[in-house]
């Protein structure tokens, strides 16, 4: 008779992502951080959150560290701007190549006619690409899950792209690959969770599960049956180390890139998650001693603070440390923290 399913807590569960997630206190500076932050990708939808998802786990980062040699950023999961260690870039992009023969074809069709049209190391703008290709520039996304398109987007200008070596990897193992790699951030969590954050079908997501084997685990958490990495049970079964006293984590952060049911873990009350994920841009989670305890806003050197709860003058003073040591690019001042109630 197989064994029960490992029962995990809310507790247990949490204190593994922020562990794993790098949030319990920063890593020191270097590559090997930085690969680490990046682990399951670092979204940069917003302009410069992946920077300030990077601070919020490597000490020591600055205004720059987003353009270090050893990052690239390219369409990610759903297409989405991501940040990632440029020796993973294969996981993040022939990871989500299409298995389907016309999703194929055009992927393998737009990255040729990139590679003809950037040949010998030219970048420009996706619309000049676009407009060269008779093409609409968003659908040069699609040429990104090949691995051999890259580019810099500044935020308020077009994403500048580019042509890198076709990847050494088989698809599938890129795609399994990226299915530990969520398991590990994200996990406990399902094959239908690992598709819609990765941007494939619910089949796809759990051909990839499926085919992980006995390197996953299953577990029952409080809102139903979901996998682990094998590998990562004894981390659960530890006891949890105490958490860093305050984090500002920016709009699609890892600890917050949820769907469905995975946000009522984090977020147990209704009202509040309304708040925290909302139907346009997500506002950044304030995170304080472990838990999503508000939300906040920028705008230039204000930020705006939104706790859910009264916090202490020691929580007070942590949340404003932690801003004030945010990495702006281009801040003109000292950062202001403004309480909002």
């Amino acid at each position: 008779m197989p064994a029960a399913p490992l029962k995990l807590t809310r507790a247990q569960i949490l204190a593994f992502r922020r562990h794993v997630g790098a949030l319990v206190e920063r890593l020191p500076r270097g590559k090997s951080s930085l690969r680490r932050a990046a682990w399951a990708g670092l979204q940069d939808s917003m302009p410069r959150a992946a920077l300030l998802s990077i601070h919020a786990r490597v000490a020591g980062t600055e205004p720059t560290t987003w353009e270090d040699p050893s990052l690239v950023q390219l369409w990610g999961p759903r297409f989405s701007a991501f940040v990632v260690a440029a020796r993973d870039l294969a996981v993040f992009s022939l990871g989500r190549f299409p298995d389907d023969a016309r999703g194929r074809q055009i992927a393998e069709d737009l990255a040729a006619r990139l590679q003809a049209l950037l040949d010998g190391g030219v970048r420009m703008t996706y619309g000049e690409a676009g407009r060269a290709l008779g093409e609409h520039p968003n659908r040069l996304r699609y040429a990104a899950t090949t691995g051999t398109v890259v580019m810099r987007w500044e935020g308020a200008r077009q994403p500048v792209i580019w042509i890198t070596p076709p990847p050494d990897i088989d698809a599938r193992d890129a795609r399994l690959e990226l299915a530990r790699r969520y398991l590990h951030v994200y996990g406990p969590t399902t094959p239908e969770a690992f598709a819609e954050w990765a941007g494939i079908g619910p089949l796809q997501g759990t051909n990839a599960f499926d085919a992980l084997g006995t390197s996953r685990t299953p577990v029952r958490t409080p809102i139903g049956d979901a996998w682990i990495l094998t590998r990562d049970e004894p981390t659960f079964r530890t006891a949890a180390r105490p958490p860093a006293r305050a984090r500002l984590l920016p709009s699609g952060d890892a600890f917050y890139l949820l769907q469905g049911t995975d946000r009522e873990l984090l977020v147990p009350n209704a009202t509040r998650r309304r708040q925290l994920w909302t139907p346009r841009v997500w506002p950044g989670a304030l995170l304080v001693e472990g838990e999503i305890a508000g939300t906040w806003r920028r705008a230039n050197e204000k930020v705006d603070v939104e706790p859910w709860r009264r916090l202490s003058r020691a929580q007070q003073d942590a949340v404003v440390e932690e801003a004030e040591s945010l990495p702006l690019p281009g801040a003109a001042g000292r950062i202001v923290v403004r309480w909002q109630t």
